[in-house]
């Protein structure tokens, strides 16, 4: 209902229409309707009302329509299905779900909100409506199981990248799944996957970014450390970044399956906003600090400390602040 309200609105954009119309049009009360209007401001739609005129919708947010996201989409592989939701609670669940029913390798999942979004370590993350991208893409590499944990690296490069050419100069990674500007979060990565002990049956990597993602929208704990375009003060449109956004993933994913891994790496060294930094890593056994120096030839994070290099396998790393 609240989208068919929404059609009519977008059909007489710009012009009011009274509750009352909408109210028999629907065959719902007015009351319905008063509601269903204040839902869709919260999600970002600029209507005014006002008494004895109705409502005009002056502003819609930009959404990430499939038939949007197709037009001028440059890939081979990657979005050409494309399964949206307007809402759903996580569309890594989704894609694992679509995987496991045979869904196409470079088959994408998007949803302009999610209500159970989670991260690394079963970490909550914030999805509002229209306020950023949340996508998720089902892979099927034939590369072994034990190299998994490098497609993470790979999306973090190719992610960079874009982000950089989209106005966000200085962002950079940090070890294994983030994007910062400034050691504020940016952007997510959650990879998770499906094999057997020789083959992998498939890889869902989930990618958040937040792109009109405000300030008064973060609990208090997360603003100092969350950041997004519109806090930045970067314009973007999501559609043109999700469209670069999968054909860089699809162009640095082809590389990793002529080239192997090796190239990347490097330019993930290069990308980085961590090394040379002192770090503090959190592993499931222990904690330690040190100096972050470099990745090896597997991906892992080489750790300088007082006692010698240390390999992080896993674990929470934080940046020290300077």
């Amino acid at each position: 209902m609240r989208q068919d309200i929404l059609d009519y609105l977008m059909e007489n954009q710009g012009t009011f229409v009274s509750g009352q119309k909408i109210s028999e049009l629907f065959g719902i009360s007015r009351t319905a309707v008063w509601k269903h209007i204040r839902v869709l401001k919260q999600r970002g739609y600029v209507i005014e009302s006002y008494t004895k005129k109705g409502y005009c919708l002056k502003e819609a947010p930009e959404l990430l329509r499939p038939e949007q996201i197709a037009n001028g989409l440059k890939t081979g592989l990657f979005g050409k299905k494309i399964v949206y939701f307007e809402k759903v609670d996580s569309t890594n669940t989704v894609a694992k779900r679509l995987a496991d029913q045979g869904a196409d390798e470079g088959t994408i999942v998007v949803a302009e909100e999610q209500t159970g979004g989670r991260g690394r370590l079963d970490r909550s993350f914030i999805s509002p409506f229209a306020q950023g991208i949340w996508f998720s893409l089902i892979l099927r590499p034939t590369f072994p199981p034990m190299e998994v944990s490098k497609l993470t690296l790979v999306a973090a490069v190719a992610l960079t990248k874009v982000l950089r050419r989209a106005g966000l100069i200085h962002c950079g990674i940090k070890w294994p799944n983030d994007i910062l500007v400034g050691d504020k979060k940016l952007v997510g990565i959650l990879t998770e996957l499906n094999a057997s002990v020789e083959k992998i049956n498939y890889v869902v990597m989930g990618i958040g970014i937040n792109t009109a993602l405000g300030k008064k929208a973060l609990p208090r704990e997360l603003k100092k450390t969350v950041t997004s375009f519109a806090i930045e003060n970067v314009p973007v449109q999501r559609v043109e970044l999700l469209q670069d956004v999968l054909r860089e993933l699809e162009r640095y994913y082809d590389v990793a399956g002529e080239q192997g891994f090796a190239p990347i790496l490097e330019e993930w060294k290069v990308l980085s906003c961590m090394l040379g930094r002192d770090v503090e890593v959190s592993a499931s056994d222990r904690s330690f600090t040190g100096k972050a120096v470099t990745l090896d030839e597997n991906g892992n994070l080489m750790v300088e400390t007082a006692n010698g290099m240390e390999r992080v396998l896993a674990g929470d790393v934080r940046v020290r602040p300077v």
